[in-house]
């Protein structure tokens, strides 16, 4: 049966996608070359990160969306959304083998006059550069007069109250004028704003920038928190008073790492163009180096509260509370808690750990004690470490019952808790 869309890749971009189409009316289908992945949904189980609910599932299911592992189904499609991963990979280069793969197969089945648009980050250029070559390749097509080509880096934040995917504007980038308007007449039945970019490299910097930006702000207030700890100074009531600037000041918050999909991007190697920039961008390195040591900098701070109490980070009781990278959601990619959970095991501490989105929970392969009852293992621990604040939690009450609460989001109240 023929769609109007298929959205290759069903992860943290393509299933959000996938859902804002379904609910506009567009006959969406979804490939994945995993059959496993494709019978879970289906059968209505979401996936486990969180990214949808079963209920949202359901909702899709009946309003006609569906999933196949079947490649032919994509030569029947009007549009193809191309939202693999391309996590990083050796030296912290994006690895865009997924793309790759994912090019092949739809180049094979591309008709004529269908729109194809690229969501996943990649570095600027990989639109008219590697994924052109690979689609005109496969097809015997030619893109900007046989197909639409366009970039839209994804934007989502997942688990947000206020931001959807209809009220956060989408920035286009086509491979030519009609190109980005093709791309921008199906956006713009899923979104209320629709920007243009002047091409897709302008679209994938777009991405670069975004991503880069959080990670530089994030490892500036990271950087900020050690000193103000070392001069006894509380960073918390620093960043309260400098977000009441009206302008030039955009409030960020230390925390114990930099987890989930919104990696930093450094576009030092161009592999597809066999060409190299010859310098790095400095400033995202150093906000990779800043923030990749906060889990240690937690780490520490365990260690040195338990002295100040007189205790020994070997063989105490650390319970940790919320292992996922963002509040509300079951999604533990890149989470900080993994690396902070494994520096305590090597000192010598006896883990547990409680979040209300996972059940089962491993450091380098082995299982961590998960924490049934929440008020007793808090009561029971000699230091309760707050990684990620879920709504769930009430760390007024959880504060009077723990021994000891190191708190690295800022979430107790004031003088409830040791902060970062």
């Amino acid at each position: 049966m023929p769609a109007d869309l298929a959205v290759v890749g069903l992860g943290h971009h393509g299933l959000p996608l996938a859902q804002a189409a379904t609910a506009a009316g567009i006959t969406t289908l979804a490939y994945d070359p995993d059959p496993r992945t494709v019978a879970d949904l289906m059968a209505g189980r979401p996936p486990a990160d969180g990214s949808l609910s079963a209920a949202e599932l359901r909702r899709m299911l009946a309003a006609g969306f569906t999933a196949t592992a079947d490649p032919a189904a994509l030569g029947r499609v009007r549009t193809a959304a191309l939202c693999v991963p391309t996590p990083l990979g050796e030296h912290r280069a994006l690895d865009l083998s997924a793309l790759e793969s994912a090019a092949r197969t739809l180049a094979t089945r591309l008709r004529p006059r269908t729109t194809v648009l690229l969501e996943s980050t990649v570095y600027p250029g990989t639109t008219q550069g590697l994924l052109r070559t690979l689609l005109e390749d496969g097809s015997g097509l030619r893109a900007g007069q046989d197909f639409h080509l366009a970039y839209s880096p994804g934007r989502l934040d997942p688990g947000s109250r206020s931001h959807g995917y209809g009220n956060t504007p989408k920035v286009i980038g086509g491979l030519t004028p009609a190109c980005t308007e093709a791309a921008a007449a199906f956006y713009g039945r899923l979104t209320d704003r629709v920007v243009r970019a002047r091409g897709p490299r302008e679209a994938e910097a777009v991405k670069v920038l975004e991503n880069n930006y959080r990670h530089v702000n994030i490892a500036l207030v990271n950087e900020m928190s050690w000193f103000c700890h070392d001069l006894g100074v509380d960073l918390w009531d620093v960043i309260r008073c400098a977000e009441s600037k009206p302008f030039g000041f955009a409030a960020f918050r230390p925390g114990p790492g930099v987890g989930g999909h919104g990696v930093a991007v450094d576009p030092t190697y161009l592999p597809y163009e066999s060409r190299s920039l010859g310098y790095p961008l400095r400033m995202v390195e150093l906000a990779q180096e800043v923030n990749s040591r906060m889990p240690r900098y937690v780490t520490q701070r365990c260690a040195q509260l338990l002295n100040e109490h007189g205790k020994s980070a070997r063989g105490a009781r650390i319970l940790l509370l919320g292992v996922t990278y963002k509040p509300d959601l079951a999604d533990t990619e890149g989470a900080p808690a993994r690396e902070i959970g494994s520096r305590l095991r090597e000192l010598g501490a006896e883990l547990s750990f409680h979040d209300p989105y996972v059940t089962d929970w491993q450091i380098q392969g082995r299982t961590v004690e998960r924490a049934d009852s929440l008020y007793e293992a808090v009561a029971g621990a000699d230091l309760t470490v707050l990684l990620q604040h879920h709504r769930t939690y009430d760390l007024q009450g959880l504060a009077v019952k723990a021994q000891l609460m190191l708190d690295t989001r800022g979430a107790a109240p004031v003088g409830a808790a040791h902060r970062l």
